[in-house]
């Protein structure tokens, strides 16, 4: 990197197809490393820094007030001139998004599509980012970071050892490039733009969002030709690190269908990849917004439910295996273990936990030859066999979610002592019975809290009775003093 350039990153095959990644605002380059794994299979991904964010110098914005988003795409293009890249597909986040669609708009000749992620066209009053400007360059980014967690993330996000990493990043932003950022979003207005933007354009929305509420991006996805929009559920500001899969899963569906669309022809692509009947039913409700008037959406992103083979012969993706892949893993081993594995992905696990979801999730489990409770019946077996056992434990529970009765089971654990070994169906025993057991108590411990729940209201409300006839009495009795 030399000083007139931000700092980056280069990622995957060397001869793949360009891809540029855009942060937010008060971020690095790592708020895509959920995406990462999956996006560097197919792509050669350059992730950059904004300037005084990472590792990039704060004098590539000027410092006295005049900074635009022009100035920042202009050095997204400096790096893809750097690379011998005359188009590639640029995705961007919040301010990162800016610099998309000011690219898709004013160097339409250089991007092959555009994805708008948790982004808008209007930031707000630009009074409002002044005197950002202003405070972080007098306080330093250190007066922002008590109110970032509750914008970035919900639910508590901002705890997890991802979230924490990212609020540290916010601490180390140079103060006079934060505030350039700043200055750059308050002279920002590309609305009267957005129609003339023709590249195959993906917007994405965090529903929790309070920086750029959904509204902004359904501004976007009106005013953009053929644009699709996605609203994911229980996201806030950076949706692509809270709920990485439906934000990956739709990128990698948008990217690999603008690249099988002409270059030269970007707004007549197909509106009616429309998603399986039963898309509404997915656990997480990550949807496109069914009042999005541009519903070109990523197709076969649900498994069938049904016993008979299908005879779609659509292409799959990866995008589509994942996203099938990861509604079938909810649906079997349940939201709770599923979230527990995804909050303790790190970049070290994250592709074996795209490879587990897209192949065994996405490939085997969404087969409609055998339906899940046969799947369960296989898999339980294979387990017993192996000595599996904290797995078997896994897919004991995951059994009973598909039907099995614990007589069903037991009969599966006798039928593996005569295959699989008597030692190894004596140890499932013990593993499910343990399982077993642990579901009773679990029974037991939810009716408990119910009827605790329900005893401390009756309980509260037998005291504010008595309080308020307490009241009554005291206050008949003051009275009666005054007189």
């Amino acid at each position: 990197m030399t000083n007139n350039q931000p700092h980056h990153d280069l990622s995957g095959p060397p001869t793949a197809p360009p891809l540029i990644l855009g942060p937010s605002i008060g971020t690095s380059l790592a708020v895509w490393e959920p995406q990462l794994p999956a996006l560097t299979r197919t792509h050669r991904v350059l992730r950059w820094d904004l300037p005084g964010h990472g590792g990039s110098p704060a004098a590539l914005l000027p410092s006295d007030g005049s900074a635009t988003i022009g100035d920042l795409a202009a050095l997204v293009l400096r790096l893809a001139d750097e690379q011998g890249w005359e188009r590639f597909a640029y995705a961007g986040v919040s301010i990162g998004g800016a610099v998309g669609l000011h690219l898709a708009a004013h160097h339409p000749e250089r991007l092959t599509s555009l994805a708008v992620v948790c982004s808008s066209a209007r930031f707000g009053d630009p009074a409002a980012w002044r005197e950002r400007a202003a405070l972080v360059r007098a306080e330093g980014t250190e007066a922002m970071v008590a109110s970032r967690p509750g914008t970035w993330f919900s639910h508590g996000f901002a705890h997890t050892p991802v979230g924490a990493a990212l609020i540290e990043d916010l601490r180390a932003t140079d103060r006079a490039g934060y505030a350039a950022c700043c200055d750059a979003l308050a002279a920002y207005d590309i609305t009267a733009d957005l129609e003339r933007i023709a590249v195959p354009t993906l917007v994405v929305a965090g529903r929790d969002d309070p920086a750029t509420p959904p509204a902004h991006a359904r501004r976007i996805a009106d005013a953009v030709p053929g644009a699709s929009l996605l609203e994911v559920a229980g996201a806030a500001h950076l949706a692509g690190v809270e709920r990485p899969e439906p934000v990956t899963a739709a990128l990698l569906a948008h990217l690999t269908d603008s690249t099988a669309q002409p270059h030269d022809d970007a707004t007549t692509r197909p509106q009616n990849d429309t998603p399986h009947k039963d898309a509404t039913a997915r656990p997480q409700n990550d949807t496109p917004h069914k009042d999005a008037p541009h519903t070109h959406t990523p197709h076969n992103t649900t498994p069938h439910t049904d016993a008979t083979p299908h005879t779609d012969t659509t292409p799959r993706t990866d995008a589509s295996r994942h996203a099938a892949g990861m509604a079938v893993r909810r649906d079997v081993l349940g939201n709770a273990h599923v979230d527990r594995a995804v909050a303790r992905t790190t970049p070290f696990t994250a592709r074996f936990q795209d490879f587990i979801t897209r192949y065994a999730w996405g490939e085997i489990w969404t087969g409609d030859g055998l339906d899940r409770r046969t799947r369960s019946c296989i898999t339980l077996t294979a387990l017993i066999a192996h000595g599996h056992d904290a797995e078997l434990a896994m897919h004991i529970r995951a059994a009973l979610t598909n039907g099995l009765t614990r007589e069903e089971i037991g009969e599966v654990l006798l039928q593996s002592a005569i295959y699989c070994g008597v030692p190894a169906a004596n140890s499932a025993f013990a593993t499910a019975q343990r399982v077993f057991d642990e579901i009773d108590a679990e029974h037991v411990t939810t009716r408990a809290t119910t009827r605790a729940s329900t005893t401390t209201a009756t309980t509260t409300t037998t005291t504010t009775t008595a309080t308020t006839t307490s009241t009554k009495v005291d206050t008949a009795s003051r009275s009666d003093t005054e007189k």
